[in-house]
């Protein structure tokens, strides 16, 4: 089903230079017809920081049957609420989001300075759907472009879009307005909904393994590798204590791989029956040796590499992943969180400690 965020994407195409926001109603109905071409019907219901938008769409030529659902948003929590009102009992699902929801007044910042270039010049004025519109018209980013203007409201009633030769497609196509506020019972969640929560953030779980400041940390595994060098020290912790592991591990790292090679090494991993592995392929060895004090310091690394631990559990062999170099301090920390110090194959994340109390490295 498409959501609000993707049908903004699309008018991203159409608009993509941004001017600072206006402050748009906040209390409102809006109708609007879905791209596509037996598009269905969508309607945004909002009132302050509470949207409500319901989705219709008809059966499809490829059998897809016709559906029904809500996606309800807490704009200043941040969670948003789906479910499908016709199923009993309801199906309900929650999630978090951060940014654009699709507000459907963002257009009108991203047209104007369109307008101002010169880029969309005046070309009608109509009446659409009741509503006095301004039609600009002209060509943007080799596109040709077409957008019905409520000027008063600031508002795009209806946008399109094509390549030049090529038949134009309608993304906006908003049919009705209201700016009455809808009544506060539209937003009430279902009573089977009432207990389902969003699952946790990755800022949730960062808090939850540390006991710290998520803002103290950045993940390791998300690039690009920082472009000045710094030594990096790797502590293996358990989560929640932040305690080092008492148990004896492995490591091997590849220095040499290249992630835009277009022949990758082939890593081959040997196990015992304690789980104690061997290394191979690639540039892949083991540097176990180097461990001094159940920590390891890498010198200069490149800005990103193959790593891994393997802390030894009977017939489980080893892995590595790509991590991402990331200075912070001429030794920065990362450490190597144990999910569950009980059952390591339970896997572990790799974090960098940017500040707080776990950012200064201990004497080795």
């Amino acid at each position: 089903m498409p959501t609000p965020k993707h049908l903004a994407s699309f008018c991203f195409l159409i608009f993509a230079t941004l001017l600072p926001a206006q402050n748009p109603p906040s209390s409102y109905t809006i109708t609007e017809a879905m791209p596509g071409t037996n598009p269905g019907m969508m309607t945004i219901y909002r009132s302050d920081s509470q949207v409500l938008i319901e989705y219709k769409l008809p059966a499809q030529a490829d059998g897809t049957p016709a559906s029904h659902s809500f996606n309800l948003y807490d704009l200043k929590a941040g969670t948003s609420n789906t479910w499908n009102p016709e199923s009993k009992p309801a199906n309900c699902s929650a999630g978090t989001f951060s940014g654009d929801w699709g507000d459907p007044f963002a257009g009108g910042a991203e047209l104007t300075p369109l307008i101002a270039k010169g880029d969309l010049k005046p070309v009608a004025v109509e009446t659409l759907n009741g509503i006095p519109v301004k039609v600009y018209a002209g060509v943007t980013q080799g596109m040709n472009i077409k957008v019905w203007f409520d000027s008063k409201d600031n508002l795009v009633m209806k946008s399109q879009f094509g390549a030049p030769g090529a038949p134009m497609t309608t993304m906006a196509d908003i049919r009705s307005i209201s700016f009455a506020t809808p009544p506060a019972s539209m937003f009430a969640l279902p009573p089977t909904c009432a207990g389902v929560k969003p699952p946790p953030t990755a800022a949730d779980l960062i808090a939850a393994e540390t006991g710290d400041d998520p803002a103290n940390y950045v993940n390791a595994i998300y690039g690009p590798g920082s472009k000045t060098s710094c030594s990096i020290l790797i502590r293996v912790v358990a989560a929640k204590t932040m305690a080092p592991m008492n148990r004896k591990f492995q490591a091997a790292i590849d220095l040499t791989y290249d992630p835009n090679s277009p022949t990758p090494p082939s890593y081959v991993f040997g196990v015992g029956e304690d789980g104690t592995s061997t290394y191979s392929g690639g540039g892949l060895h083991e540097i176990t040796s180097q461990i001094r004090n159940g920590m390891i310091r890498l010198d200069n690394p490149p800005a990103q590499f193959m790593f891994g631990i393997n802390i030894p559990t009977p017939h489980r062999g080893a892995n590595v992943g790509l991590i991402y170099r990331q200075c912070f301090a001429p030794v920065t920390v990362l450490y190597d969180i144990i999910k569950d110090p009980t059952s390591p194959a339970d896997g572990s994340d790799y974090l960098y400690a940017k500040s707080g109390k776990f950012a200064a490295p201990p004497a080795q």
